[in-house]
């Protein structure tokens, strides 16, 4: 009787620390709202403005049209939830957004959408001032998708709890062997 006692206790001790030690679970952060909104005609916005459920940083935006031609100008802003990039000026036509931000959890999140331009002042123009500066080092739209999100520290977190859960197993069974011996 006082072993199944002893069992239920390092039982009880072992789930106990678990709980205690578990890290709460993390979700990536999401893509709330966008201006221009996904699949919306407009006329030529001056920027793109994404908003994401938690604050995220590093931001990468990409827009290009369809013939893969870049039209953002300058680094994105990302401030606390909301990632800003100028552009320059846009023709008629569609458009897509592709976008890399690093979540609050420290994981990378990615994604694309579309959008029209419709009378745009750059058709009667001359070619736009964006056409004629040279195309910034920015990831195209497949390299965005491509990149390795791998990485982070919750599957070190993970390996941790495991080993923690393993040996408080390891330390009541000594304690329960040692328990039983010298009872004997």
């Amino acid at each position: 009787m006082i072993r199944m006692v002893r069992v239920a206790a390092a039982m009880a001790l072992t789930v106990a620390l678990a709980v205690l030690f578990a890290a709460p679970a993390s979700a990536h952060d999401t893509l709330t709202g966008s201006n221009p909104k996904k699949d919306a005609t407009v006329e030529a916005p001056p920027e793109i403005e994404l908003t994401f459920s938690g604050p995220v940083r590093l931001p990468r935006v990409v827009v290009t049209d369809a013939s893969e031609k870049q039209y953002q100008s300058g680094d994105p802003q990302a401030v606390d939830n909301k990632v800003t990039a100028a552009l320059g000026t846009l023709p008629n036509g569609e458009y897509t957004v592709a976008w890399r931000v690093v979540s609050s959890d420290g994981h990378p999140i990615q994604g694309t959408y579309k959008f029209t331009v419709e009378g745009s002042p750059a058709e009667s123009a001359a070619p736009s001032t964006a056409a004629a500066e040279p195309a910034a080092p920015e990831p195209t739209a497949t390299n965005a998708a491509s990149t390795d999100d791998s990485g982070g520290s919750s599957g070190w977190l993970w390996i941790g709890l495991i080993a923690l859960v393993i040996g408080a197993a390891a330390a009541a069974v000594a304690w329960l062997r040692r328990s039983t011996a010298s009872g004997n």
